[in-house]
């Protein structure tokens, strides 16, 4: 389709800020095409695109257009200097009409004009108005050229009283060595060269001479020739004076070491893992998430095989497989240490599963605490269904299904162990849905969608709840139900998000192989930005105890910081790189996809595509 616009030869800036670029035949408008490429996209492009080359924007209607073979040929042909026509031959054989042979037909014998006898009126004409202008004085003939050289006064303007720069920063000539005894016209004996000596110095290079002259004696004065090179150098030292740049310079004496930050030494920040101990084999295809009991006893992990497997942290055994039939995206121990409860995402619900694992007395009790509900007496109207387990289902664990309407990808426990939230893949305000285990009741806490949400967290201590899009954090009071910050993480795709256990601090992991970290109380944007992975960050914990945190990366590898915050509000936190920790083997382009620091422990935890489970000690 040929869109012509029809606003003919005009410049095309005009049409700079309106929406349109012209008109086409039927006088409507041309919309520009929708151009919201930045720096970086255009070098992508740039990069990636085999067209880029040949491609160019049109400006009457501001498309881009991909030149064919034969335009790119044309362009080459007229930038080397050719025709722009291929079948046009510059070199054909002239005809020679006029030849130097003298015809005896003339080629034309056309009869001469008669305006080439008569004087021509025009330039009479013409020459009679320049001499009236020589008469009015208005064409004045040309001075000659005057070709004396000038001279002025170089220092004529200037204020006798002012400090000139030049002046200001004149460095004097150094000065020359004064004469010594081996200049005297009767030096004493050693300072004369001998034989061997003056060998030597004739053997030397000019610049490597000690001396530019052999000290001669004489018995007087009068016998003294004149110097042979005392023209020489005088014009040498004239040189030296005028050739010879000088400038003060400004030193400033700055010891390199102190520009680079006072960090201790890791050996100095132990303990933090260091070393590969156990590795959990079992899962089939690639393990997504991890989570631990609170005594650190028991581990939990969900895998892309439609299984969870709980292991012994201690022996590496699988204690129990629980098959869920879907992909597990998330799991979450219950932090409560009274409560044995496992919450697990799969495909449209979560399950609330009791482990049946360590204490008798505890998951009992969990039994009977889930057990003693009583339903209300009007049915309330909840965005999910909460259906309790049929006989099968509790034979394998599983004692609660939280049924939602669309893919459950993330769900996180409050640190009271009785609230839970989870994260839909969906676009609409019902993203976040925060749930009450003892009493059966769901809530959207949200009116309006701010966006894709990646991740959600509680506050361990106070009522606060973060929720992570893909470029913000933002963090909602649950009490006064308002948003009380909005942090800007300078990251493209938000992927982890991790609360430090004191609360004032969290760090972000993002799939531009960045990690932020944000000082709460400090600013809304990143107090430091690290970027020590190669490739995507898909995971980011804190330790409980211990000033660790983690990240692992699609590089198969997890870094080991030490993190440490004071609790004097003027000292900046300390974050040291201490260890990088290797094993994970790189499957599908996709490496640690999971880790977890141990709850007492400085041990950290790693799960990933290859369908292992690691920990380092």
């Amino acid at each position: 389709q040929d869109i012509r616009n029809t606003v003919g030869n005009i410049p095309m800036e005009w049409y700079q800020d309106f929406p349109h670029i012209g008109y086409d035949l039927d006088g409507k408008k041309i919309y520009k095409p929708i151009r919201n490429k930045d720096e970086l996209d255009m070098f992508l492009e740039k990069m990636e695109n085999p067209d880029y080359w040949r491609t160019v924007q049109d400006k009457m209607t501001g498309a881009d257009i991909r030149l064919t073979d034969e335009q790119v040929d044309l362009v080459h042909r007229l930038q080397r200097g050719q025709f722009g026509d291929v079948h046009f031959n510059p070199y054909e054989p002239a005809v020679d009409f006029f030849t130097h042979e003298v015809m005896i037909h003339p080629v034309t014998n056309r009869p001469a004009d008669k305006r080439s006898f008569i004087p021509s009126l025009i330039e009479k004409e013409k020459v009679s108005k320049l001499v009236h202008a020589i008469k009015m004085g208005w064409i004045k003939p040309r001075k000659p050229k005057d070709d004396s050289p000038s001279y002025y006064d170089l220092w004529a303007h200037e204020d006798p009283n002012s400090i000139l720069g030049r002046h200001k920063m004149h460095v004097p000539a150094p000065k020359m060595k004064l004469p010594g005894h081996e200049e005297s016209y009767n030096p004493p004996p050693e300072y004369l060269l001998s034989e061997e000596e003056k060998l030597a110095w004739e053997q030397q290079e000019v610049a490597e001479r000690k001396l530019n002259f052999v000290p001669q004696r004489f018995g007087s004065l009068r016998q003294v020739p004149a110097y042979p090179r005392f023209i020489q150098e005088r014009f040498e030292r004239c040189l030296d004076l005028y050739l010879c740049p000088r400038q003060r310079k400004m030193r400033v004496n700055v010891n390199p070491e102190d520009l680079i930050p006072k960090l201790p030494k890791p050996r100095d920040l132990q303990p933090f893992p260091t070393t590969q101990a156990l590795i959990y084999r079992g899962h089939s295809s690639l393990v997504r998430c991890l989570s631990i009991s609170p005594s650190g006893q028991w581990l939990v992990s969900g895998s892309d095989d439609g299984t969870v497997r709980f292991w012994e942290v201690c022996t590496a055994r699988c204690m129990k497989t629980l098959p869920v039939g879907g992909v597990v995206k998330s799991i979450a121990w219950n932090p409560n240490p009274t409560i044995c409860l496992v919450a697990v995402c799969v495909e449209q619900s979560v399950l609330l599963v009791n482990p049946c694992l360590g204490d008798k007395l505890l998951y009992g009790a969990t039994d009977q605490l889930l057990e003693s509900y009583v339903a209300p007496e009007e049915e309330r109207v909840q965005p999910v269904r909460w259906v309790t387990a049929t006989t099968e289902e509790h034979s394998k664990g599983i004692r609660l299904v939280i049924q939602h309407s669309k893919a459950v990808k993330q769900v996180t426990w409050h640190g009271k162990g009785d609230y839970l939230a989870s994260v839909v893949s969906d676009n609409s305000s019902m993203q976040v849905l925060i749930h009450q285990s003892s009493k059966r009741w769901s809530q959207s806490p949200f009116r309006r969608s701010k966006g894709m949400v990646q991740v959600v967290l509680f506050h361990p201590t106070r009522p606060y709840f973060f929720v992570a899009t893909q470029r913000y954090v933002r963090v909602y009071n649950l009490l006064k139900q308002e948003l009380t910050k909005k942090l800007m993480t300078n990251c493209k795709w938000v992927s982890s998000m991790a609360i430090h256990p004191g609360g004032d601090n969290i760090i972000c992991g993002s799939y531009d192989s960045k990690l932020a970290w944000f000082d709460l109380d400090l600013s809304t944007r990143p107090y430091q930005l690290l970027r020590h992975h190669k490739r995507a960050l898909r995971s980011v914990a804190f330790h409980r105890r211990y000033p660790l945190f983690a990240s692992g990366s699609d590089d198969g590898s997890v870094i080991v910081c030490h993190g440490m915050v004071y609790n004097d509000l003027l000292q900046n936190p300390l974050l040291v790189p201490v260890k990088v920790l290797k094993g994970h083997v790189i499957t599908l382009d996709l490496g640690v996809l999971d880790v977890l620091f141990h709850p007492t422990q400085p041990w950290v935890f790693s799960s990933g595509a290859d369908g292992t489970i690691r920990l380092y000690t």
